[in-house]
């Protein structure tokens, strides 16, 4: 591995429309005691939606959460569940 490249690492940036997670029919809902924070959904957020904390826990920004579901069916512990969005 030591003849491999060095890469950038890019990280995700919040949208500069604005808010854009007003017109979602599902959110994802997470099951902190069922998350092995494994940062999978993180990785996986199209819109960084998925914020992560200091100690590599996850939660939700709903500003920006579009409801697509990326998140919930990646999961691996199967901590994050889609739930119809209440108005």
């Amino acid at each position: 591995m030591s003849n491999l490249p060095l890469t950038a690492i890019a990280y995700p940036a919040k949208g500069s429309a604005g808010r854009t997670g007003l017109w979602r029919t599902e959110r994802p809902v997470i099951n902190y005691e069922r998350c092995v924070k494994c940062l999978i959904c993180w990785l996986y957020c199209p819109e960084p939606a998925v914020v992560r904390r200091g100690d590599d826990s996850v939660e939700i920004d709903y500003d920006y959460c579009k409801g697509c579901g990326i998140c919930a069916n990646e999961c691996p512990a199967k901590a994050i569940t889609m739930v119809e969005e209440v108005s």
